[in-house]
């Protein structure tokens, strides 16, 4: 058996021209575990609406951010990967949920070099849905139609692995050193509370009710919520922060239904409104810096803050291809390739 490691990450647009933007949104949002409701429904929201309305918004928004090499996203997941590919003795491949390059096209570089035994890695901490499952749903059919040779191993969510907690701690640690700040907020990205509960694996725990998640279940192991608020709690207790120093919201939500709350645009303009001069905002759920994290945190997020009297924002940047980072995912890798899968 020879192996190798696909690394997937969200995706993005080819470029900020808005008929690219559209297709890229297009395929996002008609995935069914993004926006779970009957295909009609979804074809008539998607197409109908969405997909007339909100490319020349969110072009712009790309336009903010992007780089010279093109996607931020894009970019820091290559430089990652071409940095865990020096570090290790495996192909690395790298693929989009969304976009290029695509799932089809790392499995099929993999396959061209000779592997068929593959460890799947969504670059997801938290487990959801719309997230991590989608991934590797739509990978198990890609084996079974074009590389029925092929065998998958994916990692499991990484939200609570001592390594991760470290990287992650360490990263807000030295961005924050210098820093006076009052309260630290933990955005996580949102998804609707039905989400919750249709992956929870004993149809009868996960109430978001405040006290579910901080109760043993085996419905954490799926419970995106959970992952979200066990993150922050580590870091936390990693850090040594105080109590009431910090706390958690998410943002990005879409559509009327309910999403995980709070949101973080509220959160963020309430701080302000209550006399708050110094805010700092990190982003777990993320690995990569992306449109949600440096258009609608560091640009959108301040915006909000300075209108409501708010002073210093600061944000603490995604992991990245820091070295610390890397070195994590490397030796996970080996750990696959030569003893046994990584666990938490």
């Amino acid at each position: 058996m020879s192996k190798g490691v696909l690394l997937v990450n969200l995706g993005s647009p080819d470029s900020t021209n808005p008929k690219d933007v559209k297709k890229y949104l297009g395929e996002f949002l008609m995935d069914e575990r993004v926006i779970d409701v009957p295909l009609w429904a979804r074809t008539l929201l998607v197409k109908g609406i969405i997909l007339n309305t909100r490319p020349k918004q969110s072009a712009k928004a790309y336009q903010k951010i992007w780089w010279e090499e093109g996607s931020p996203l894009i970019v820091l997941s290559e430089r990652l990967r071409d940095k865990i590919d020096a570090q290790t003795s495996l192909p690395i491949a790298l693929a989009m949920r969304y976009g290029t390059p695509n799932i089809k096209s790392g499995l099929q570089e993999l396959h061209d070099k000779g592997v068929d035994e593959v460890l799947i890695f969504p670059l997801y901490p938290q487990f959801a849905m719309a997230t991590t499952e989608t991934i590797l749903v739509l990978a198990e059919e890609l084996r079974k139609e074009f590389f029925p040779d092929m065998s998958f191993t994916s990692i499991p969510a990484f939200y609570n692995h001592p390594d991760y907690i470290r990287v992650l701690a360490n990263s807000v640690a030295e961005r924050l050193k210098d820093v006076k700040y009052e309260h630290i907020l933990f955005s996580y990205h949102g998804v609707p509370e039905r989400h919750i509960r249709k992956s929870d694996v004993t149809k009868s725990h996960c109430k978001i009710d405040g006290s579910c998640c901080k109760t043993a279940s085996a419905a954490h192991q799926f419970c995106y919520r959970h992952q979200c608020y066990e993150t922050t709690r580590l870091v936390a207790e990693y850090l040594e922060l105080k109590e009431n120093s910090y706390s958690v919201s998410f943002q990005s939500r879409l559509g009327f239904d309910p999403w995980l709350q709070p949101y973080t645009d509220r959160t963020i303009e309430r701080f302000g409104k209550e006399g708050m001069k110094n805010l700092a905002i990190v982003t777990p759920a993320f690995v990569s810096d992306c449109l949600e994290t440096l258009e609608e945190i560091a640009m959108e997020g301040e915006e909000i803050f300075h209108e409501v009297g708010g002073e210093k924002f600061t944000v603490v940047p995604c992991l990245n291809d820091r070295e610390d980072w890397v070195k994590v995912l490397s030796r996970w890798i080996d750990e696959w390739a030569f003893s046994n899968p990584v666990e938490a």
